[in-house]
């Protein structure tokens, strides 16, 4: 047997922790939180999850998970159209249909598999698919399982955007592609422009919000609620492993005719298993704390201000915004995972990013507070940083 891919693949990975582009994976020990318990026994301030309203180990959740569990059991061993639909399934997709203001929504056992799913089953080489540059891997994966003609435009740049809806004019169907919250930068979609100009070119826009739906907007519906435009977003795909309680699970919500058809053609939907009826009932739960408990969107906002603000002051270079994600730029891929390992000596869990997850010389760590977060939490870790930043040189 010849051993040359093992070769092959052994220097490369060589070649990747010598660039500072090798990323290794931090064993914990305690459920997700604020703060969490490493293998070696530390306990450091959490500041790289996905967690924003903390959700992930509520005891209204954690109860009812327990409950579910014992009405619905572990899994359900089928894929959806042969046994593997329970009542819990169907009332969490018209809850999800309900809540994001869509007639239908399906779900799935992960947002990737929401996106790969998605064009491949609704489009062919009589449509044009225009996607904005920093989409997330899934999209871009999905889009390229279609057989419509591909284009992207630059991140935002609505003048690009507006030349490409030209230019596919003659396509039957046009679909404009974006995440809600662009998750490498904490930055948001102009979803407002997007939809003026589908309305326009008689477009149809598709939005994944995943780094959105469960806080962002006055009713925590996403980034279309935030700017107006809920009605005219066509299609909108979400996970329930980020705000809706940090699990797993995603969904696709749109009109009837195009959930309908998703449940007949998307092949990730057709050929996965259920999701686990324990995820379903517990987002359900997750949902109801999302309408009741205002108070944790105020929180995890205030809190966002107030770091961004700490880090500002100390001088760290930021990317721009609001929202929960917080990307402190360094550049240097060699330097981000120094400036990493130094945060954890001190007590903070972030994580460095580097190429290929973002573009050459873009190089960051990126944060995300959450509304389990205390004041004090994000005072030790202003502290943490500015400390770890002199170690390193970025100070």
């Amino acid at each position: 047997m010849s051993h040359a891919i093992e070769d092959r693949l052994s220097q490369a990975l060589t070649d990747l922790r010598r660039e500072g582009l090798y990323k290794s994976e931090r064993v914990m020990t305690s459920p997700q939180g604020a703060h969490v318990r490493l293998a070696d026994g530390r306990e450091v301030i959490n500041l790289c999850a996905n967690n924003y309203l903390g959700l992930a180990g509520h005891p209204a959740l954690i109860t009812r998970a327990r409950e579910a569990l014992e009405r619905y059991g572990y899994g359900l061993a089928s894929v959806r159209f042969i046994c593997g639909t329970q009542e819990i399934h169907v009332n969490l997709e018209q809850t999800l249909a309900d809540f994001l203001n869509q007639p239908a929504a399906l779900l799935y056992s992960s947002c990737f598999d929401a996106n790969g799913g998605l064009f491949e089953a609704l489009f062919d080489e009589s449509d044009a698919v225009i996607s904005d540059s920093l989409n997330h891997a899934s999209l871009i994966d999905g889009i390229r399982l279609c057989k419509a003609s591909r284009y992207r435009f630059p991140n935002r740049d609505l003048n690009a955007l507006e030349d490409l809806l030209r230019k596919t004019a003659k396509a039957r169907h046009r679909l404009i592609v974006t995440d809600g919250i662009f998750s490498m930068d904490g930055l948001e979609a102009d979803l407002a422009g997007i939809c003026s100009l589908a309305q326009r070119y008689e477009a149809l826009v598709m939005v994944d919000d995943s780094h959105a739906v469960g806080f962002w907007g006055p009713g925590g519906r996403g980034t279309a609620e935030k700017q107006g435009v809920e009605g005219q977003v066509h299609i909108l795909t979400g996970t329930l492993g980020k705000a809706l309680g940090g699990a797993s699970g995603g969904y696709t919500a749109s009109s009837q005719p195009i959930v309908d058809w998703l449940r007949q053609r998307s092949r990730p939907y057709l050929f996965s298993n259920s999701l686990a009826p324990v995820i379903a009932a517990t987002s359900l739960a997750a949902l109801s704390l999302v309408r009741e408990e205002t108070r944790l969107r105020v929180r995890l906002l205030e809190n966002a201000r107030r770091f961004r603000e700490g880090l500002t002051a100390l001088g760290f270079e930021l990317i721009p915004g609001t929202h929960p994600i917080i990307p402190i730029l360094l550049h240097d891929a060699p330097r981000t995972q120094k400036m990493a390992s130094a945060l954890l000596e001190a007590g903070v869990y972030a994580v460095g990013f580097s190429y290929p997850v973002v573009p050459q010389g873009q190089a960051r760590i990126r944060t995300q507070v959450s509304a389990a977060h205390e004041p004090t939490d994000l005072d030790r870790a202003l502290e943490a940083f500015e400390r770890a930043g002199r170690e390193t040189g970025v100070l």
